[in-house]
């Protein structure tokens, strides 16, 4: 909520020339009532607005007149001149859209006379040959046909004419965009007039053609054929040329099919020549002699992807779809786009060419859908959604709909949409809830992961169709299933749309078929119900998403649920507070109401009189443990639905209890919803005491018998006035000095906020808060003294704020309260410690809003003698121009003649400027002040020339005084490794100051300047020194080589900075020809050289990257620069750069160390600053020549070309700002990070490993969780290789040769370097149920490869084989996969067992059926089949699983795979002989196991952690099952030896055994906690957790490991804790006071670590 200003409109008037102005004038009467004197006045009116009233009064005075006017000169006279004027405004003018209105409302006698002015004024245009006005033409015309009839009867008799004028200009336009090819302003402006004369063009056919007679114009001698076949031919040039912007091709696409469906007959066939024209089968016998004339390029050559995609456009806008027009031509001619826009879909991957794709893909369902309400049946089952079309419409949506394109995302879902109403209206007369597409395609919705975007979208489509209540029959879990996946915020939007859609469904089914309120239980139960839950016990994240997205819209469906919700919470509100984790049914009733309360379903007055929530609640939720508890209780009071509802007496007493107890909150994010939370409430403060205000004017105008009975707003507004003045008192409390920075931000932030809502204003009523009476001497310092604070954004704050103040601030108006603060600042802008020079950088610009600055600067300061101001200056300020730019250009003359004496004396000392002066403070406080600068209305222009040209000389200066430190080759310690003259000469003389000896005790021991030279540089500088470092040089240095680079790259940094502040706030676009240009285009080019000299040179990143900050700031200016010749710098740099990168070698300047140190930078700020609407014509030149460079290859004589090309890559493709124009390049860069990798040049494969890390960030999205496999992550193998199809061919052949290195005889270990690159790649795809089998990029001639990599010799290559694996095997056949891999495992009778093959084997299986179990299968007859069959293998092999088998690490990899088994039957409860037998072997391999006969390995035998981990989750999964129905611990102590238990295994000497049974343990304890488990699993869990109090006491005392130490105390924690006290005694001698006490020494010792 904010508070909106009324924008101002502003419209040009129309100026009469002197010829219409006199010819109104003779016309015009004495009393000036007649319609030219109306027309007179209104015209020399200068006000827009003006003339818009005086046009809207011609109308009524045109309706006056009778039949005897006809004919009138002054009529015609007046018509000419509306006329005229018409056609000589902006086509955005409002004057413009008045007058069409006005003219559409002309009396009827008037028309005719009315379209004869148009008609000549219209001709005068037409016969133009000023390029210049074609534009303003082709608007007229098109006003004329849009807006007014009358314009449109003109263009009707000036049909032939307006061809003529279009052809001509077309023509004419293109000849001069070819002239100005490379001058991309130029070129756009152009190309944008050639769009629009196409728009012009096709507007003439569509709304004025019908009307021509066709035995005129078809005549092919005609004038108007001829014209007509001179546009087709000029839009057929438009469509293949591939210069034009792409806006144009495709309206140029649209209009050759326009034209040609308008000209060509007979109609019937010409759904036959566009389909032959697509498929490229076109006969020339066929074509007409014109269209072959005019259209030649798209008959007898190879049409591109591009023009087939506009023409496909082309054809479904343009043509008539609908009723079956065209017949069974036009049927097989929607089929043929179809086939043709999904053959492009797997070729055109640009980003603009992939939104253009799927948006006519969404046309062309529609034009579908037309042409089914009266198809034939053929048709309509080709159509069907059991078809091959279809099928391959829906694997075009499953490959995009998580396209990182907006755009293709929207269009997918309008697409998957229409489809299903195209397979309904092939299925007309059928029951829609039974057909075997929906329901299919129902089950393979629902058995997709809910980590995809796209199924919520779709889900959504199909709800529509199928109704909700047929979803939830399949699975009554779903709505919390979704709720589930809100836990993500990238989900939550997802999820919250698809619910409401299912809520709205489901509540529009149930009143259906309930009567009365009988359905609002079934309802609350489905939909709420869950709901609580998670607001109660759900994770913060999950709570707040669903609090934020799902709650309103479930509140808006159904407001009665209100109730329900607070009935329910308010019951366990008192008992179940939260805590810091957990919200609580308080935290709940918090948010609930916050809600309802935002959005209009609740009043504050009706849940205090509704004793709804009480004030001890609420004061009880402010102060929550939990934070977002203490928000949605905040919120609760700010926010309203009506912004203009008043605060009640209860809401202020509790904002100023939340504000003292929350001012120190320690959360940025808690910061800022607390400062937007109460900028609500301050703006409802502000709007609701407006209103009472102009109530009590109104009151004070009645009675006095009224006045006592209605409410006093009187009291209402003190009420306000005395709650902002004690809010602001609590607000400068806790300002004091030593305050922390959190509640200093939130303090001056909301400080900013009341000055901003209630600002100062003169005239304002007393009656009303007034911000200024607020602030006095004391806390005017107050915020003064937060400019010292460390924190730059507390600093920004205070500044802004005393800005807010300006005007009342009076009392630092006196030039003597000044002086102080004024040389505080410029000591403070040379103190050695960066954040010093920041703080003197606001207190100037501060200064600068002070009058009175300008005596303080030039008081006493003999140094600025030449600078002195105009006498008068101070003796009549009046005079003086605006005090801001006069005291920012004393202050700016100041600094810089400050500045330039000491890098005077850095030519001579560098080591002593970097401990007594550095230069940088200085030049931050000059940047600083330039922000100051009204460049609207600068005044002393000659003086700023002169300030700006001293600014670039002086960086300049510096730079070269610092740069040979940034630049050498060790910066960071000036090692003296650099072998250029220029540089080495410079170094030597600031290492001889440092003197390392051959140590390196510099990096961490001071320098002391020896006395002599200290003494030498008093005497030869006294004179020059500053006032503010008088003084300084009587102390000893203390100087090291940091201090030295601090001072060099921060100086850097600061020259960067102002360089590009100078390029982009002083006015470039003025410069050609403009006296008031501040800087000349040598100074800009200059700039860009100093830009790029150190870009390229500099070796300190810290140096390099400011560098590119202020390049970028040049670069973008330039990109808008109207001058030709700055315009074209990027692209000269860019080529330079790019040359100078293909002929560098090892002796080359450039650094191909440190990432090719600023190259990337150079090249991005120069690809940045391309306009991205355009062809991004450089960064598709760049980046083919750069994926060139990195390609290995043998024409280079050296590998740093390929380095410097890989480095560039890695730095373009991390940028954002090249958006989707970069993702075509993806694959190929890709391809070079592979190949490099095999490189034999460790820079390359360095370089290499850095760029495929930044493609798979890219490809596959940040990473935004721990988990290295999360799904997150990753994309179905068809979508990746449906996104770069070209990877796949590549992929495959690297993959083949790497396999071919795998499963050596000899066991001799071959790894292939890019072995690790592929299996990455392949294992972040994963499988989909919705991969179909109409790409045709198969994924079956992966596996061979992948499971011979399974063989690798090397442990991580075989694990991420395995994983790699899962996505190239369907579903359906990893039942047979597994079965055959476990069958091809060797016996235990084999002679020759190869135990790396059994791992990679056994790994591949786990991924495989791990990927299976959690599929979202149902337990049907084939799956359970499959099961058996995979359990019959693994039984088979179990002796892998036994002592039998030596090999510890394969023993664990098995026994993972029982693991994985035994869990999914224990959680799906399958029965069966098969499955309990399964079970029995398994409790004989744990007997057997060394759990229960001793471990007599050693701890360092390889795999044994693993293994007994595997056992022991063996072991904790069978007793697991325990709890389930029909298990019971007896049946488990049956199976497993009765000499293990969980007793046994705490006791275990091995801590991974230990750490996996208390974590099972604390599970298990949780699970009886939360009470969602029935009494009969309740009881199994109890039976094992029983007797465990005493065990882990004992092993709480004795544990030496940490992570048990604290798995133990948590699972004592969470057990109750008067048995745990009962025992303490008996179990550790401990009795409570003794046992208090160690907890708290825990503590303790925890505190202190």
């Amino acid at each position: 909520m904010g508070l909106k200003k009324k924008k101002e409109i502003q419209v040009d008037a129309f100026v009469l020339d002197h010829q219409q102005l006199e010819r109104l004038r003779s016309f015009a009467d004495a009393e000036g009532q007649n319609l030219a004197s109306l027309l007179l006045r209104g015209l020399q009116l200068p006000d827009g607005i003006q003339q818009i009233h005086c046009i809207k009064q011609i109308v009524p005075l045109l309706e006056k007149m009778d039949t005897s006017c006809l004919g009138d000169p002054i009529i015609k006279s007046c018509l000419d001149i509306l006329a005229a004027m018409f056609l000589s405004l902006d086509v955005k003018n409002p004057l413009k859209k008045v007058l069409a209105s006005s003219l559409n409302s002309l009396p009827e006698l008037t028309v005719a006379e009315a379209t004869h002015s148009f008609v000549d004024c219209l001709r005068e245009e037409l016969k133009t040959t000023d390029l210049s006005q074609y534009r303003k033409i082709m608007d007229n015309l098109a006003s004329c046909m849009e807006n007014i009839s009358i314009g449109k009867s003109s263009v009707y008799i000036l049909f032939k004419e307006a061809l003529h004028f279009l052809q001509k200009s077309l023509l004419e336009t293109e000849e001069e965009n070819r002239k100005f090819s490379g001058n991309r302003i130029a070129q756009t402006r152009l190309m944008h007039d050639l769009l629009m004369g196409v728009k012009v063009s096709m507007m003439l056919i569509q709304k004025i053609q019908e009307n021509i007679q066709e035995n005129i114009w078809k005549k092919l001698d005609s004038p108007i054929w001829q014209s007509m076949c001179g546009l087709l031919n000029s839009f057929t040039c438009f469509l293949v040329n591939v210069d034009l912007l792409q806006t144009v091709q495709t309206t140029a696409g649209l209009a050759v099919v326009l034209f040609t469906k308008t000209m060509f007959e007979p109609a019937e066939k010409l759904p036959c020549l566009i389909s032959d024209l697509l498929l490229g089968s076109l006969k020339s016998s066929d074509i007409p002699e014109w269209f072959l004339d005019n259209c030649g390029s798209l008959c007898l050559a190879e049409i591109s992807d591009s023009v087939l995609l506009f023409l496909c456009h082309g054809a479904l806008a343009m043509l008539e779809w609908k009723n079956g027009s065209m017949g069974q031509n036009g049927e097989k001619l929607l089929l043929d786009i179809a086939m043709t826009l999904l053959i492009l879909s797997t070729r055109l991957k640009e980003s603009v060419m992939a939104a253009s794709l799927s948006r006519i893909l969404s046309v062309w369902t529609n034009s579908a859908l037309d042409v089914l309400q009266s198809s034939s049946d053929n048709l309509k089952f080709g159509l069907n959604g059991n078809s091959d079309m279809m099928g391959k419409m829906l694997d075009y949506v499953y490959a995009h709909w998580e396209h990182p394109l907006d755009a293709v995302r929207h269009q997918t879902k309008l697409i998957f949409k229409n489809l299903l109403q195209i397979h309904h209206a092939t299925v007309k007369g059928s029951v829609v809830k039974l057909d075997s597409f929906f329901l299919g395609l129902t089950e393979s919705l629902l058995s997709l992961e809910w980590h995809v975007k796209g199924k919520y979208s779709s889900l959504g489509c199909l709800v529509e169709c199928v109704g909700v209540e047929n979803i939830l029959a399949m699975d009554r879990t779903i709505p919390a299933q979704i709720l589930d996946a809100m836990s993500d915020q990238s989900f939550a939007p997802y999820a919250s749309d698809l619910l409401e859609t299912m809520f709205m469904n489901h509540k529009r089914h149930l009143t259906s078929v309930l009567e009365g309120d009988n359905w609002i239980d079934n309802w609350h139960e489905t939909w709420v119900s869950p709901l609580l839950l998670i607001l109660c016990d759900g994770n913060p994240e999950q709570a707040t998403y669903v609090t934020d997205y799902y709650l309103p819209k479930l509140l808006k469906c159904s407001p009665e649920c209100l109730n329900y919700m607070i009935k329910i919470l308010q019951t366990s509100a008192e008992s179940n507070v939260g805590s810091c984790s957990t919200r609580g049914s308080l935290g709940a009733l918090m948010a609930c109401l916050r809600t309802a309360r935002a959005h209009g379903h609740l009043q504050f007055t009706d849940m205090m009189h509704g004793s709804l929530v009480s004030v001890g609640c609420i004061k009880q939720g402010l102060v929550h443990q939990h934070d977002q508890v203490r928000i949605d209780a905040l919120g609760l009071l700010c926010e309203s639905h009506r912004s203009t509802e008043i605060i009640s007496i209860e809401e202020m007493q509790l904002i100023e209890f939340f504000i003292k107890y929350n001012l120190n909150s320690q959360s940025p994010a808690v910061r800022q919803q607390i400062c937007s939370l109460l900028k609500k409430l301050f703006c409802r403060i502000y709007e609701s005491s407006q209103t009472v205000h102009k109530m009590q004017q109104m009151k004070s105008k009645q009675g006095p018998l009224k006045q006592s009975i209605m409410w006093d707003p009187l009291t209402t507004l003190q009420q306000y006035k005395d709650f902002m003045s004690s809010l602001c008192g609590i607000l400068f409390e806790a300002l004091f000095p030593g305050s922390s920075h959190p509640t200093r931000f939130i303090a001056l932030t909301l400080l900013g906020i009341i000055a901003g809502i209630f600002p100062i204003s003169e005239g304002q009523s007393q009656e009303l808060f007034q911000i200024a009476q607020e602030f006095g001497p004391t806390r005017v310092q107050t915020l003064l003294h937060c400019f010292a604070s460390t924190f730059e954004e507390v600093k920004i704050l205070a500044f802004e704020l005393l800005m807010k103040l300006h005007p009342a601030l009076s009392y630092l108006q006196d030039s003597e309260k000044l002086q102080p603060l004024f040389q505080v600042a410029m000591q403070l802008s040379t103190s050695i410690k960066p954040y010093d020079c920041v703080t003197a950088s606001y207190l100037l610009n501060f200064l600068i809003h002070r009058k009175d600055l300008l005596k303080v600067c030039f008081k006493n300061n003999p140094l600025l003698g030449t600078f002195q101001p105009d006498e008068d200056m101070f003796a009549h300020p009046d005079i003086s121009a605006d005090p801001v730019e006069e005291n920012t250009l004393a202050v700016i003359k100041h600094l810089l003649e400050t500045v330039e004496e000491e890098i005077f004396q850095a030519e001579k000392s560098l080591l002593q400027a970097a401990a007594s002066f550095p230069m940088y403070g200085r030049v931050h406080c000059i940047t600083g002040a330039l922000h100051q600068l009204p460049l609207n209305n600068l005044t002393r222009i000659l003086e700023w020339k002169e300030i700006v040209a001293k600014l670039i000389l002086m960086s300049y200066k510096l730079s070269a005084v610092v740069s040979p430190v940034v630049q050498s080759s060790s910066p960071e310690g000036l090692i003296p490794m650099d072998t250029d003259s220029d540089t080495s000469e410079r170094l030597q003389l600031i290492l001889c100051e440092i003197q390392p000896c051959d140590t390196n005790n510099y990096f961490s021991e001071v320098k002391l300047l020896k006395e002599h030279c200290r003494i030498d540089c008093v005497k030869e500088s006294a004179e020059h020194i500053c006032p503010e470092n008088r003084g300084k040089e009587q102390q000893t240095c203390d100087v090291t080589a940091q201090m030295v680079l601090i001072c060099c790259w921060r100086s850097m940094k600061e020259i960067s900075l102002l360089l590009g502040k100078l390029c982009q706030l002083l006015p470039l676009q003025n410069l050609s020809g403009c006296s008031d240009a501040l800087i000349t285009v040598e100074q800009v080019q200059d700039i860009g050289e100093y830009f790029k000299y150190h870009l390229l040179k500099s070796r300190h990143r810290g140096a390099f990257e400011l560098a590119y900050a202020g390049f970028v700031k040049l670069t973008e200016v330039l990109s808008r620069c109207n001058n030709e010749s700055l315009n074209k710098l990027p692209q000269w740099w860019l080529y330079n750069v790019l040359e100078e990168i293909k002929s560098s070698d090892p002796s080359s300047k450039l650094c191909a160390t440190r990432r090719s140190a600023g190259i990337p930078f150079y090249i991005q700020a120069l690809l940045a600053s391309e306009p991205k609407r355009g062809k991004t014509d450089l960064l598709n030149m760049t980046m083919k020549e750069l994926i060139s460079l990195a390609s290995p290859s043998g024409v280079l004589p050296s590998t740093v070309p390929q380095v410097h090309a890989l480095n560039i890559l890695r730095a373009l493709f991390k940028d954002t700002r090249l958006g989707e124009n970069i993702i075509p390049y993806v694959a190929d860069g890709m391809r070079a990070a592979v190949l490099g990798f095999t490189s034999s040049v460790w820079a390359v494969r360095n370089s290499s490993t850095l760029l495929f890390s930044t493609l798979i960030t890219r490809i596959f999205g940040v990473k935004r969780g721990k988990d290295e496999n999360s799904k997150k992550n990753r994309m179905t193998g068809r979508e990746f290789f449906t996104r770069f199809p070209n990877l796949y061919p590549f992929l495959l052949s690297q993959l083949e040769v790497t396999a071919k290195t795998m499963d050596s005889k000899t066991g001799e270990l071959k790894l292939h370097p890019s072995l690790f690159l592929l299996l990455l790649i392949l294992g972040k795809l994963y499988p989909s149920p919705m991969d179909g089998t109409y790409s045709a990029l198969s994924m079956a001639p992966f596996v061979p490869f992948i499971l011979r990599c399974g063989h690798s010799p090397v442990y991580r290559s075989r694990e991420m084989a395995g994983r790699a694996l899962v996505p190239f095997i369907m579903m359906s056949q990893v039942p047979q996969t597994v079965s055959s891999l476990l069958t091809g495992l060797p016996d235990c009778t084999d002679p020759c067992v190869r135990q790396n093959a059994i791992h990679g084997t056994l790994l591949q299986v786990f991924h495989l059926l791990q990927s299976y179990l959690e599929s979202k299968h149902k337990a049907n007859s084939d799956f359970l089949q499959g099961l058996r069959d995979i359990i019959t293998c693994i039984e088979a092999k179990l002796w892998l699983a036994e002592r039998q088998n030596p090999c510890l690490v394969t023993r664990a990899t098995y026994l993972d795979v029982l693991v994985l088994l035994n869990n999914y039957h224990g959680k799906s409860r399958i029965k069966g002989t098969e499955f309990l037998r399964f079970r029995e072997k398994m409790g004989a391999i744990i007997s057997n196991s060394e759990l229960a006969t001793g471990i007599n390995h050693s701890p360092a035998v390889p795999g044994l952690a693993q293994y007994l981990q595997s056992i022991t989750k063996l072991f904790i999964s069978m007793f697991s099952m325990t709890a389930a129905p029909g298990l019971n611990v007896l049946a488990t102590e049956k199976i497993v030896s009765p000499c293990l238990s969980v007793a046994h295994l705490l006791h275990s000497d091995f801590h991974e055994v230990r750490l996996l049974v208390l974590d099972a343990t604390l599970r298990w304890l949780k699970q009886v906690n939360s009470k969602h488990v029935t009494e009969e699993e309740e009881r199994g869990l109890l039976c094992l957790l029983s007797g465990l109090e005493e065990i882990l006491l004992k092993i709480a005392v004795k544990e030496t490991h940490p992570e048990c130490f604290y798995k133990a105390l948590e699972v004592l924690h969470c057990m109750d804790i008067g048995i745990v006290l009962s025992k303490s005694e008996d179990a550790i001698n401990m009795n409570q006071t003794d046992f208090f006490c160690w907890i708290m020494n825990i503590v303790d010792a925890s505190d202190r670590e």
